[in-house]
């Protein structure tokens, strides 16, 4: 391990630690409730967003005719190297906690348009799973944001793709969105033979005045944090060994 690396790894360390001790809180001043699952009618705004899909597919199956080159999550963001060490969880990011990461945006621009609808956006990126691939049980590092799945590929039989969010367990419906709470004990699969694929996105849990700026105060602490940081320049720098200058 590199010493930016080892800094990476200590920083996320004590960073873990802070955000696990507001849990508490931002779960007792939610607007929207404490739970695994959401309802997806709760964000109107996904309407907008789930319309959009066949634009977003389109964007989507461009990246996928080089699948095999895209970058592994583990290879961008190295502290999920404890939830997958293999070249079967695939990712590009569109921002991270607030700030824009690479080009991938100047190659999907109705994705990019889309997303920047996205009320609270922090998070966005694709998430692509091989297939027969497994992420063990954890947890998310922190409460001030809940997580968005909007299904865009989803193989056959959909049943062999699905996700445990504490004790329940659902199944991503191609074009739809599952929207939950990460913080909760999860674990991810896909056992078919094709490769699912959705965006992945955290918005900010919502939450009355001064909660709500609390959040917005860790938000720019974590954005500009070697975690991030390290994640934005090892994804631009993936795309200069593997894109052409042109984003065509």
């Amino acid at each position: 391990m590199s010493l930016r690396e080892r800094v990476v790894e200590l920083t996320v360390g004590m960073g873990e630690k802070f955000l696990r001790a507001l849990d508490p809180y931002f779960a007792r001043h939610s607007l929207v409730g404490d739970r695994a699952f959401f309802d997806p009618a709760q964000f109107p705004w996904l309407a907008e967003l789930e319309a959009g899909v066949p634009a977003i597919q389109r964007e989507l199956d461009a990246l996928l005719a080089d699948y095999d080159r895209l970058p592994n999550l583990q290879d961008i963001s190295t502290e999920q190297r404890i939830h997958t060490d293999d070249d079967r969880w695939k990712t590009l990011f569109f921002v991270g906690y607030g700030q824009p990461i690479g080009r991938v945006a100047e190659r999907c621009p109705e994705t990019a348009r889309l997303l920047r609808g996205v009320p609270g956006l922090t998070t966005a990126m694709f998430s692509m799973l091989s297939p027969n691939k497994r992420v063990p049980a954890h947890v998310g590092p922190y409460r001030g944001v809940l997580r968005f799945h909007l299904a865009l590929r989803i193989p056959e039989p959909a049943t062999g793709c699905g996700i445990r969010v504490g004790t329940e367990v659902r199944h991503w419906e191609q074009g739809r969105t599952l929207v939950f709470d990460d913080v909760y004990d999860h674990e991810v699969w896909n056992d078919t033979d094709g490769v699912r694929v959705v965006l992945f996105m955290d918005v900010k849990r919502p939450l009355p005045a001064i909660p709500r700026l609390v959040n917005e105060a860790v938000i720019r602490m974590i954005r500009w944090s070697p975690f991030v940081q390290d994640a934005k320049l090892r994804q631009e720098a993936w795309e200069r060994r593997t894109w052409s200058r042109s984003p065509g």
